[in-house]
């Protein structure tokens, strides 16, 4: 892990408590709501900007209604929650079930309806009415698929995190993912009692050992060609913008991945003088004092901002 100082976040590497520490004191200085200046001067870098890079974090999703705790889990897990006392809908996912019929009947509850249904609010699809006719390029840790289905340009998305909607060897004994939306969808329609059928358990096509998520969580994550391709497009896409009026925009990036999103954003724009850092996310909106008078910090929803931006811009 790369070490930050408070002095100067931009040219020091990043720590996890210090980061905790810088976050809490620009948080104190930040006013928590959202002012028609700041929706006006998003609205202007939006329609100005040669580029556009959005870095996409798991309170964008949130804010679409993809929640993980509530009602939203107590309808789809309550049979799990009665037996495991889970709380939430990600912390489930770690448990150590028994059999792998039990534990593919929680993941496949898990995969379709965070993966394949449809998010409850259009914020998605409000992101994309308002960059379409944009350069742009979204590098997002999320892994809900929600980018491609709202009609973002897949050759204009780099998931660096995986995707729920693929499978991957757990060794791996190669460098392939398997689509997986065919085999979930059955075993939601066919478990029983909390187990799907002993059929139904994905193993690896090639070894022949039991499939897993293709999830980055430890050094056993697949970078397949498709996502090394990814990485290609958004390599070329900074560098073919090097210097222009770019708009980095960051939206729902929290302090778990920091190194991936919000760190490189605040680095490039303070060594592009002609961009823009701006960040929309409820209660963690903020930017170093390096970059501060070129940024935009939005501490609201993000489907509200994004909604009233549109009614600016229309």
């Amino acid at each position: 892990m790369e070490r930050m100082a408070h002095g100067n976040v931009l040219r020091s590497d990043p720590v996890a408590s210090r980061f905790k520490d810088l976050l809490l004191s620009l948080l104190l200085k930040e006013k928590r709501w959202c002012s028609l200046n700041q929706i006006e001067e998003l609205s202007r870098q939006l329609a100005s900007s040669d580029a556009i890079v959005i870095g996409a974090g798991a309170g964008l999703s949130t804010s679409a209604g993809f929640t993980y705790t509530g009602e939203r889990f107590e309808q789809y897990f309550s049979d799990f929650i009665v037996k495991y006392h889970f709380t939430d809908m990600y912390s489930g996912g770690f448990y150590p079930f028994d059999t792998l019929e039990e534990h593919w009947a929680y993941w496949s509850r898990y995969i379709f309806c965070n993966r394949y249904m449809d998010a409850p609010k259009p914020v998605y699809q409000d992101l994309l009415s308002l960059v379409q006719d944009k350069d742009y390029f979204v590098l997002t840790t999320n892994v809900d698929h929600q980018f491609q289905k709202a009609g973002f340009d897949k050759d204009s998305l780099f998931y660096t995190q995986g995707d729920y909607g693929l499978w991957q060897c757990m060794e791996p004994c190669h460098q392939k993912t398997y689509d997986n939306e065919e085999a979930v969808r059955k075993m939601v329609a066919e478990q029983r009692q909390m187990k799907i059928p002993t059929e139904l358990v994905p193993h690896c096509p090639v070894c022949g050992k039991p499939m897993t998520m293709n999830l980055r969580s430890d050094n056993t994550f697949v970078e397949d060609e498709g996502w090394h391709r990814a990485a290609g497009h958004y390599a070329d896409f900074l560098r073919h913008h090097n210097g222009r009026n770019v708009l980095y925009l960051e939206l729902g990036v929290g302090a778990n991945t920091p190194v991936i999103i919000k760190y490189p954003f605040w680095k490039m724009t303070e060594a592009n003088r002609n961009a823009t850092y701006a960040c929309i996310n409820f209660g963690e909106a903020f930017a170093p004092p390096e970059i501060r008078n070129r940024s935009i910090c939005i501490n609201a929803d993000i489907g509200n901002v994004l909604s009233r931006i549109k009614e600016v811009m229309a």
